[in-house]
This record gives structure tokens, sequence and C-alpha cells, in this order.
């Protein structure tokens, strides 16, 4: 598969919605996370199901513009994350709307639950763009980097999350089935991503490609 290249008078424009995007499934993702589901007996949460797209657009990012600017994206998107983060997880409590009074008191458990997310999605967002771009210049099979980052990526995001907010934490039960949620939470966004969101990146990135050159095409000169 070619790899293509976004112009870069268009890079301006696709950073800021990819910024956009990226803030935008934290929010929804943090919302999803206080909704619990069990699956065959394991207890994990629907927002398993909405995270890997942010790593199916940061290896688009790598792959159309480089890693450079995909660190643009995660440190324009990273303080904005972390305010929404907090913010969403205050109105919703447990998934359910606590008005706006909520956000006129400092809530440590909820601000515990946002830095968490905001340091699960910096570090897994970083080492999703190394190991990407670093395995797409050694191979030629096009799913090899997407499926390594979302594997390494998304473990080290899941851990920090999962630890960093739920470690000894002062919700009995989060306190006491952090490890098991976070494991079947990784198995999730893993099986997801593996079996829906690398394919789903090998059919944007074919269709990408034949936008851009035929774009190309029609812009150049006739002979």
């Amino acid at each position: 598969m070619t790899s293509p290249c976004a112009p870069s008078s268009r890079a301006s424009s696709y950073l800021t919605l990819l910024v956009a995007f990226h803030v935008f499934i934290i929010i929804a993702s943090n919302y999803l996370v206080q909704l619990p589901i069990d699956l065959f007996g394991f207890h994990s949460t629907w927002g398993a199901f909405s995270f890997p797209f942010i790593f199916l657009a940061t290896d688009l990012t790598v792959r159309l513009i480089g890693k450079h600017q995909a660190r643009r994206v995660i440190a324009r998107a990273m303080v904005p994350a972390l305010i929404a983060s907090y913010v969403v997880s205050v109105l919703f409590n447990d998934g359910l709307f606590s008005g706006l009074d909520a956000l006129g008191h400092f809530d440590t458990f909820v601000f515990r639950i946002a830095l968490a997310s905001f340091m699960a999605y910096v570090l897994g967002q970083l080492l999703d763009v190394q190991v990407f771009d670093r395995i797409r210049r050694s191979t030629v099979v096009w799913w090899a980097a997407p499926a390594a980052s979302a594997v390494l990526g998304q473990a080290l995001d899941t851990l920090v999350f999962f630890w960093v907010a739920f470690w000894h934490s002062s919700n009995p039960f989060m306190a006491a089935h952090w490890g098991e949620i976070a494991l079947v939470d990784y198995a999730i966004k893993l099986l997801v991503s593996l079996l829906l969101f690398v394919p789903l990146y090998g059919i944007m990135l074919n269709a990408i490609t034949r936008f851009m050159q035929s774009q190309r095409a029609a812009q150049a000169p006739a002979t």
C-alpha cells in the first residue's frame, strides 16, 4: 500500500480537525467509562469501545502528515482533554447528569480520574506514535504498524489510567477490582482494535490515497 502525503498547505486545517476529534473522543470516553458492563462474567465499561478511535486517528495522522505533526495534535489536545475530562466526570457522575451546580465544588476523586485520563492519553499516544512510525518504516506489510502500536499503546494507556485513577481509591469497588477491570478493558480494546480498527485503518488509508491521487491528477496541467 502506498504512503500518501497530505499537502502542507492543508496541514493546519487537518491538525485543527484532529485536535477537535481527539477531545471529542476523550469527552465521550470519560462519560462511557462510568457505564459498567459485564462480559462473560468480567467487569468492564463502555469506554473500551470508544477510545480506540483515537489510536486510529493518530495512526492515520502519522502516515499522512508525519510523527512530528501527530505529536503536535497530542500537545494541543492534552490540556483541553484534562479540562474536559474533569468537567464531564463532575457533570455526569455515574453516568447521570448532576447539574451545573456540581461544578462549584472541587471533587478530588473526580480530578484524580481526570488526571489519570490526561496521563494515559499523553503517554499512550506518544508511545503509539513512536511504535507506529518505527514499524511502518521497517516493513512493507501495511497492517503491522497499526497492530503493533495498538498492542503497546493501549496497554500503556489502560495501565496508567486505571492505576492512577483507582489504586487505593476511595471507591471500595474500584479499589478492589481495578486490576480485573483494566485487564478486561484492555482485552476488549485490543480485540476491537485488531478486528475492527486495523482493517478500518487500511480501508480509510486506501480511500484517502485514491482521493489525494485524484486531486493531484485534477490539478496537474494538461499536456
